[in-house]
């Protein structure tokens, strides 16, 4: 992957209605190949290529190269996050935290899981270009996993439980990519279901 070939400051497009809604659709258009083809030889060519445009036409509306790659990595994980919420309102009534971990796994390993899961292992590579992409993701993820936690806990709780959520489903989602050990970590799911029942049944 060479995502170096890029120049920065050619963001001229912000602030405009009319070049927001071009970089919108461009960023589109990018995340769809980046979904299909992965982060493995990721340029800023075959971005034009799959945006239909220039590369002179990419730098007008990102900063570079690598800014358009971690934009489209967050788009990604957006659309990850509303199925997963998707999935988990579907019927109706409060979820537990336990059953919401199990409604939203499917979603987790689907499509977008080997490209989300080599943007983690792009971060853990080379952490002062691309630690955005690590601190992105708690972004991204926290505020769904703090929403599911009960109302009445506090804010500490939530946050202890919604960030044990988090590493554990990471964990997860590595394992299944590098070691295909799906006993294993059917395994260790369900005592994190276990785990977040307990933690329920004792805040009551």
């Amino acid at each position: 992957m060479d995502v170096n070939d890029g120049r920065a400051g050619y963001r001229r497009s912000a602030g405009s209605p009319r070049g927001e809604a071009r970089r919108r659709e461009l960023l589109e258009r990018v995340t769809d190949d980046l979904a299909v083809n992965g982060l493995v030889d990721f340029s800023l060519r075959r971005a034009a290529r799959a945006a239909g445009a220039t590369h002179k036409v990419l730098l007008y509306h990102f900063d570079s190269a690598d800014d358009l790659l971690i934009q489209a990595i967050f788009k990604l994980r957006d659309r990850r996050i509303e199925r997963a919420l998707a999935v988990a309102t579907a019927e109706p009534g409060r979820r537990s935290l336990a059953d919401w971990v199990r409604a939203v796994w499917p979603v987790l390993v689907g499509e977008e899981a080997r490209v989300l899961d080599q943007a983690i292992g792009l971060a853990m590579y080379d952490s002062d270009r691309y630690a955005e992409l690590g601190r992105g993701a708690s972004r991204q993820y926290l505020p769904t996993l703090l929403s599911i936690c009960p109302e009445h806990w506090s804010e500490r709780r939530r946050l202890e439980v919604a960030e044990m959520i988090l590493a554990t489903l990471r964990g997860f989602l590595v394992d299944a990519r590098t070691s295909g050990d799906t006993a294993g970590i059917a395994a260790g799911f369900e005592a994190l279901a276990r785990a977040l029942e307990r933690e329920e049944a004792a805040a009551e």
